[in-house]
């Protein structure tokens, strides 16, 4: 199940149903079991109990199924943790492509809405911790979720570079791990924190000031 991991990241998005179990045959699954259990997942964190208290039959009752309903869609609570931090994800905005700033401004306010969305910040915190202990989830929840992401970011980046509005020296890497850095450490690590509409261009003018070309910077 595992693949090699390569990054970032809060509005519930519709749950997507988890993965049948290898080699099992019969009657089609039912879309409405699958978000009923996804759905008792959520519910039974959200009032209050660890991954650890869960059990699959707990899962089951509390989603009105029987337990093999619950099995034949996934191997275990693991696999099934993993569907269910997928269905808190939502795709990322469309980009207009044509001002690099904007564009950045575009992907941070993404994060800073789905930070305002208490139920799927929470919900992650969570499910995060569990998932992160697992190598071979932790992968799988990165090749299939994170990854697209981080992509269109760097995608955004690498449009910069070649339009001479980031400097040709810097990792975008690192780079990328600045812009989103401050709005995800507000979201899943200091709740507290407010998410003012003005923080995505803040972030996103601080740190292209700071990688402008040098002569750029004199010019401004």
């Amino acid at each position: 199940m595992s693949r090699a991991a390569g990054d970032s990241e809060v509005a519930a998005a519709g749950e997507r149903p988890g993965p049948a179990a290898p080699g099992r045959r019969g009657r089609p699954r039912s879309a409405a079991a699958d978000s009923a259990i996804i759905e008792a997942v959520l519910r039974l964190i959200e009032d209050g109990a660890s991954i650890g208290e869960l059990s699959m039959e707990r899962i089951a009752r509390e989603a009105g199924v029987g337990k093999a309903t619950v099995y034949r869609r996934w191997a275990g609570k693991s696999a099934l943790m993993l569907d269910v931090m997928r269905s808190l994800d939502v795709p990322s905005p469309p980009l207009d492509g044509t001002s690099v700033r904007d564009d950045l401004v575009a992907l941070l306010e993404f994060l800073r809405r789905r930070g305002l969305a208490k139920r799927s910040s929470a919900l992650l915190r969570t499910l995060v911790s569990h998932v992160q202990a697992q190598p071979g989830l932790w992968a799988e929840y990165h090749e299939t979720v994170l990854r697209a992401r981080h992509e269109t970011l760097l995608g955004v980046l690498r449009r910069g570079v070649a339009s001479g509005e980031i400097r040709t020296d810097r990792d975008l890497e690192t780079l990328a791990d600045l812009f989103v850095g401050p709005m995800l450490a507000r979201a899943l690590l200091h709740e507290w924190q407010e998410l003012p509409e003005s923080l995505p261009g803040d972030i996103v003018d601080m740190i292209l000031e700071g990688v402008r070309p040098a002569a750029d910077r004199a010019a401004g």
